[in-house]
């Protein structure tokens, strides 16, 4: 052979890469291959079995098409690329995923390809809608939650919500994963595949889910309308509303549905009602369109069938599966629970172990604390004992100092006694001089009065005596000459010593008296001062006694229950004033 005939021999093969909703794969692919080969491959390779839902999605000038089963690969409108890129996804959706999704890889493919569509704003959901769906989608992926492990930040990293719902509120992504832990706490013990069945029932609910939505125009007004495709059957739209249908033809009312180029026709069941035609750009548009009528037109009969025996089989092993899982995540969950409360116990026992180790610190302690404190106890009883006997000393001698005291202050009630009777003396004796001073006051007065009358006498004697005088004289000149100068000084002289005689007589005699008298006062008012001055030294001295001994009682103070006299002496208020002022007339005197 030559080797031009060995190089026709050799197959060729292609590239292909196949993308589902968690994986990538790439296949190599024979030339020769139909569509159905390639989609067996994949199914195969991910293990599923319903592949009725599914197909492979490629792009063709910005419309999305399917890859035809009955068709060779290389023959259709694929991209030229290598390796030829394919989308695996959900062509055909259920009416009830509850009852129709058997297998769980089905419904996780699902459960991913409803959630992209949700958060790419492709299926509209409420925005309480999507926080409980965001919940399911968050148990699933995380399992339970664990407030010690799951704390908040984590789900930081995870797109949960549509974009339209996060800019709709003025709200932190810590406040909405708060919104979304309070819901997700809430699914504890659901395991991941119902968790994803849990999401897709509540999407199913939605207006938008299932839906293939087609641009179209109508024959008469030319006016430009929505097609929707799902599994109940077709609805018209209009262009700004695709959550309510303006009309709906379900699959059970149509008898027929065809299509030239790019007229579409629906013919209903019931002929009484009029034919509805509408018109699509595009015929590649239009191919589609019949390709998931037909599709969703077949399910839709096959569910009103008897399942097949495959389908039979397939539901009878995912309810063992589902029988085993159960038991499974019971037998997981009882030892989960018995290894909780094992652990419960251990923490229960190692902390009552740590608290028996703290009370037998605490009490080792307080036993050292007790010793330490018998010790001290024991020193200070002995200090106390000490303490006691000298206060047991002091008490004597503050007993021996109190009779001392006592002793003393009865010499010292002697002592002022004593001093009283001296005064009373002192003042009886003032008392007399006082009455001998205003005697001899008196009689000063008297010999002053005697002066005067004295000197009143010597007065009129001196008068008498010059007028006796004068009457002589002239009777003596007339009757005889004058006499020699030698004879008048004898009469002058005999009247001048007759006058001095008569007055120095007089004041001798009272002068006399009058220095006697002083004398004598002057004796008296000196013994007097002596008395006093004797006296004020004495009650100085008594008065410096009384302060000392008042000192000492103040210091040692008297004995509790036992009163003692004042020492100190207090004269009465007139008793002194009169003393006082009989001091201070003898002081001027």
């Amino acid at each position: 052979m030559s080797i031009l005939g060995l190089k026709k021999k050799q197959p060729k093969t292609f590239k292909v890469k196949v993308i589902t909703m968690d994986a990538e794969m790439e296949f190599s692919c024979e030339v020769k291959w139909k569509g159905k080969d390639l989609f067996d491959l994949v199914c195969r390779t991910i293990g599923l079995r319903e592949t009725w839902f599914f197909g492979l999605r490629y792009k063709v000038k910005d419309t999305n098409a399917w890859l035809k089963t009955e068709k060779r690969v290389l023959d259709q409108d694929v991209p030229k690329d290598s390796p030829i890129t394919f989308h695996f996804l959900a062509k055909f959706f259920p009416e009830k995923v509850e009852e129709e999704l058997v297998q769980e890889i089905t419904q996780h493919l699902f459960f991913l390809q409803v959630k992209k569509q949700i958060l790419d704003e492709e299926i509209f959901c409420s925005p309480e809608a999507t926080v409980l769906l965001a919940s399911y989608a968050v148990q699933a992926k995380y399992g339970d939650y664990d407030p010690n492990f799951h704390k908040p930040g984590f789900l930081a990293q995870d797109e949960l919500l549509p974009k339209r719902v996060l800019m709709q509120y003025q709200m932190t992504p810590d406040m909405w994963e708060e919104k979304i832990t309070a819901w997700y706490a809430e699914h504890r013990g659901i395991a991941r595949d119902e968790a994803e069945m849990e999401y897709l029932k509540i999407a199913q609910d939605l207006e938008m889910y299932g839906v293939s939505y087609f641009s179209i125009t109508q024959n008469k007004r030319d006016t430009e309308l929505l097609l929707g495709v799902d599994a109940q059957g077709l609805h018209i739209y209009s262009p700004n509303s695709k959550l309510t249908p303006n009309k709906s033809f379900p699959w059970s009312g149509i008898r027929n549905i065809s299509y030239s180029e790019k007229e579409f026709t629906i013919k209903p069941l019931d002929k009484k009602k009029d034919v509805f035609k509408f018109y699509s750009s595009q015929l590649r548009v239009n191919k589609l369109i019949l390709q998931l009528c037909i599709g969703n037109h077949d399910l839709f009969m096959r569910r009103r069938k008897v399942d097949s025996i495959e389908v039979q089989q397939m539901k009878a092993l995912a309810k063992e599966e589902k029988a085993r899982k159960k038991m499974e995540r019971q037998v997981l969950a009882r030892e989960k629970q018995l290894r909780e409360e094992a652990e419960r116990a251990k923490e229960e026992m190692e902390r009552r172990m740590f608290q028996l180790q703290d009370e037998a610190r605490m009490a080792n302690e307080a036993l050292i604390r007790s010793e330490e404190t018998a010790d001290l106890l024991a020193e200070k009883a002995q200090i106390a004992e000490e303490e006691a006997k000298l206060l047991a000393h002091k008490a004597a001698e503050a007993e021996q100092e109190r009779q001392r005291l006592e002793v003393t202050a009865l010499k010292t009630k002697e002592e002022k006694r004593l001093m009283e009777q001296k005064m009373r003396e002192a003042e009886q004796l003032a008392v007399k001089l006082v009455e001998q001073s205003e005697r001899r006051l008196k009689e000063a007065d008297h010999l002053k009065q005697d002066l005067n009358e004295a000197k009143d006498a010597e007065r009129r004697a001196k008068q008498k005596l010059l007028e006796i005088t004068k009457t002589t004289y002239p009777v003596i000149a007339s009757y005889s000459t004058p006499p020699a100068a030698t004879e008048y000084p004898d009469v002058s002289a005999e009247t001048g010593s007759l006058r001095m005689d008569f007055k120095d007589s007089d004041m001798k005699r009272l002068s006399m008296e009058i220095e006697r008298e002083r004398l004598e006062y002057m004796e008296k008012s000196k013994h007097l001062q002596d008395q006093l001055k004797e006296l004020k030294s004495e009650i100085e001295s008594l008065k410096l006694e009384e302060q000392q001994q008042q000192a000492g009682l103040f210091s040692l103070g008297p004995p509790q229950g036992r009163g003692y006299p004042e020492p100190m002496y207090l004269p009465h208020s007139n008793r002194n004033s009169a003393y006082m002022s009989q001091m201070a007339y003898f002081e001027e005197v």
